[in-house]
């Protein structure tokens, strides 16, 4: 039978990884249990870190070996059932407890030290067969302490998702196709109120001169898909307004696409409040804000609000926490 683990390269990593310290393991495991040693191998890492390092609390334990709390505490019950560890009261503070080797534990680790954990050690170098394993889980520990995995998975989604995706400045001849694509979403569900009409018939006058942006999202076989700009309007206020796609492209992540360069783009403007508004029948548009960051804001809504009538939600963005 084929090894699929081996088969599914690095989709199957974490598993063939777990698979081999499983494997591993046990079979240290079963030399412990030979020379009559009660540790398993689940014990080792609070029990090396007591001989290295003394007494511990939990926290200390937890930052040490990387486990979490209630598996340090397992651990820790495990081994003392075992009469190898004890909890200790400081004197100084009473509400401190930390964790020690009882004088079995003592004796039990320099007896391995001497007689087994050398041998496994060895055993593991060979089976290594020169390779540098060590370097290499360091390498991968580090990069998913910059990165996690989940964040790795995200973004190659994203990039697929994107991949055909593009960016569109704007010109005076999209003017029209500014206009078209807004009026399409605002129509659909609302009626274009005389505040919209102004910017949409003037955007350069409203939104580019005053020092904001257009951005537009190209599909390579649709064309211009979705558009929306970050438009001045009261000092360093803008307001993330015009966001839309043709319904020809939803469901193609155009308006995710659009909103994280419009994010980025707010970035390099001197924008010290970036809004929006909208309306709370918008559930998916909504979503959309919440996940790339925006929180809901009264007060936004209160002094903003009343520029257009079907404003009921307001939501704002840290640009600087960002």
């Amino acid at each position: 039978m084929t090894d699929i683990l081996s088969q599914t390269g690095y989709l199957a990593l974490g598993s063939r990884l777990k698979r081999l310290a499983e494997r591993m393991q046990a079979d240290a495991a079963r030399a412990h249990l030979d020379m009559g040693y009660p540790m398993q191998p689940g014990h080792f890492p609070l029990f090396a870190a007591l001989h290295r390092h003394g007494p511990l609390t939990v926290g200390e334990a937890v930052d040490i070996i990387g486990m979490s709390q209630p598996g340090i505490t397992r651990i820790h019950n495990s081994l003392a059932r075992l009469g190898l560890t004890r909890t200790d009261t400081s004197k100084e503070d009473r509400r401190t407890r930390t964790i020690s080797l009882t004088d079995e534990g003592k004796a039990l680790i320099e007896r391995m030290e001497r007689d087994l954990w050398p041998h496994i050690a060895r055993g593991a170098e060979e089976a290594c067969d020169g390779v540098d394993a060590l370097a290499m889980l360091s390498r991968i520990e580090a990069a998913l302490d910059e990165k996690s995995l989940l964040d790795r998975i995200t973004a190659s989604r994203q990039a697929a998702l994107f991949k055909d995706l593009s960016i569109v400045e704007y010109d005076s001849s999209l003017a029209s196709t500014f206009a078209e694509i807004s009026r399409e979403w605002v129509e659909e569900m609302f009626k274009l109120e005389p505040h919209d009409i102004e910017v949409l018939e003037n955007p350069e006058q409203h939104i580019i001169q005053p020092g904001g942006t257009i951005l537009f999202v190209q599909a390579p076989d649709l064309g211009i898909v979705g558009c929306g700009a970050l438009m001045p309007v009261e000092g360093a206020s803008y307001e993330l307004t015009k966001m839309g796609v043709r319904k020809s492209a939803r469901g193609r992540k155009a308006g995710e696409f659009l909103l994280d360069h419009l994010l980025q783009r707010a970035g390099s403007l001197p924008i010290e409040e970036l809004f929006l508004l909208t309306n709370s029948k918008c559930q998916a548009a909504i979503h959309l804000y919440e996940k790339a960051g925006f929180i809901h804001d009264a007060d936004i809504l209160g002094r903003f609000g009343p520029m257009y009538a079907r404003a009921d939600v307001a939501m704002s963005f840290d640009l600087e926490a960002a």
